[in-house]
């Protein structure tokens, strides 16, 4: 019962952030539909994503060390109030109608700057008042939230932008934003670590004390740059997946969005599925196992059927295991990491992992457009290509999905071979 009553602040703090951070991507969804009506380009409205996620893989370094030399409640205060006062200007230049697109952008990027200072630090909070014994259910709880506000933001945003204007949208952000700050500010204690001896220390010097960690602790180290691979495979898959659908004669948008919502489905399964498990003998195994069975599985599927009800089975099968392996990488990483220096080495994580995503999804298009749409192309009388890919426009992307599940499976062998001399346990 004492560990239990050890996750009331827990409790408050996932559930009042995961409302900001609905009501934050209520926002970001109804701001992507008012700029296209707006300039009808796909281009802004990608550029808009660009502008939130640039700053998130350029400075994560620097802020997670920024995150370690002061306090943590404070710092996530602070980012909060930065971010709402972004919001109240969107919300300002929109009803004075001098709202443009150069406001969006540069409003996005401080927005995500926020972030990427914001969240390294909430990871070492959680550490902090999470009991080690919970860590594994408690990251179950973190992806099941992200999972439902993946497939509840669209549809409410859609929902209040079509029946009420944007300012509708940006009240419930700031309305939940409001119940944040008060839960975090009033509700919430958080320990504080000792850290006199970073008080003169320079930010570049503490960032390099990250790297050096990664460094020293090549277990961490290789899982990072394992997910990386997966992150640059799976990005390129989202890039190509519009591309294999929408062309399709049984495809199309309204397709496409079950499809994508099948990715979500899953995650809340396996969220559920990762708090209620045993904790595992070895969470490294489990953590290439489960890449291995989703990018190998899912690619394949989609590439070789033109059949709806197979998109789908190959998207539950490709996420629903997601957050086990989410899951289990952030208990070794709360483990491993010493509390002091988890800002500093979670936002280099942060840099390592996630650099590849944009890398991905320009690779996955470019491949689809210039390389394996003309092949399919140039060779749609051959029989074995058309018999396993189709023939006509979507074709190519089915090639390059295939290409993808080949260079998924290689890439999870042979960091199984790295990764297999390491063996991780809680015991």
């Amino acid at each position: 019962m004492e560990n239990k009553n050890g996750l009331k602040n827990f409790y408050i703090l996932w559930s009042t952030q995961s409302l900001s951070q609905l009501g934050s991507t209520l926002t970001e969804f109804a701001l992507t539909l008012w700029l296209y009506e707006k300039t009808g380009s796909a281009l802004s409205t990608a550029a808009l994503t660009i502008c939130t996620y640039a700053p998130y893989v350029i400075m994560s370094i620097f802020a997670g060390a920024v995150t370690d030399k002061f306090d943590k409640k404070k710092t996530m205060l602070i980012c909060d109030v930065l971010a709402a006062l972004g919001t109240i200007l969107v919300f300002y230049l929109y009803k004075s109608e001098q709202l443009t697109v150069w406001h969006l952008y540069l409003i996005n990027a401080l927005s995500g700057l926020m972030n990427t200072v914001q969240q390294p630090a909430s990871e070492v909070a959680y550490t902090l008042i999470v009991p080690k014994e919970y860590y594994q259910k408690t990251s179950g709880y973190q992806s099941l939230s992200r999972s439902l506000i993946s497939i509840g933001s669209p549809l409410i945003a859609s929902a209040l932008y079509g029946l009420a204007g944007l300012e509708s949208v940006i009240a419930v952000d700031i309305a939940t934003f409001v119940i944040a700050f008060t839960a975090l500010a009033f509700f919430i204690k958080i320990p504080a670590i000792s850290s006199v001896e970073h008080k003169e220390e320079k930010v570049l010097t503490m960032a390099a004390e990250g790297l050096r960690f990664l460094k020293e602790n090549p277990l961490v180290l290789y899982v990072i740059l394992f997910m990386s691979g997966v992150n640059l495979i799976a990005s390129a898959f989202d890039a190509v997946l519009p591309a294999l659908i929408i062309p399709n004669p049984r495809g199309g948008n309204n397709m496409l969005g079950i499809v994508t919502s099948c990715s979500g489905i899953a995650m809340i399964f396996g969220s559920l599925i990762v708090t209620h498990m045993p904790n595992p003998k070895d969470r490294v195994k489990v953590i290439y196992s489960t890449m291995f069975f989703s990018l190998g599985i899912e690619n394949f599927l989609l590439a070789l059927s033109r059949n709806p009800v197979v998109w789908c089975i190959g998207q539950i099968i490709g996420w629903i295991l997601v957050p086990v392996m989410g899951a289990n990488q952030n208990v070794i990483m709360r483990n491993s990491v010493p509390v002091e220096l988890q800002g500093r080495v979670y936002a280099c994580r942060n840099t390592l992992q996630f650099f590849t995503i944009p890398i991905g999804l320009f690779l996955g298009g470019l491949m689809v457009d210039k390389i394996c749409e003309p092949v399919m192309e140039a060779n749609r009388s051959n029989q074995i290509l058309s018999t396993l890919f189709g023939t006509g426009k979507g074709s190519g992307a089915a090639l390059m999905m295939f290409i993808l599940g080949i260079a998924g499976v290689v890439w999870c062998l042979v960091f199984r071979n790295k990764l297999k001399q390491y063996h991780y346990s809680d015991n």
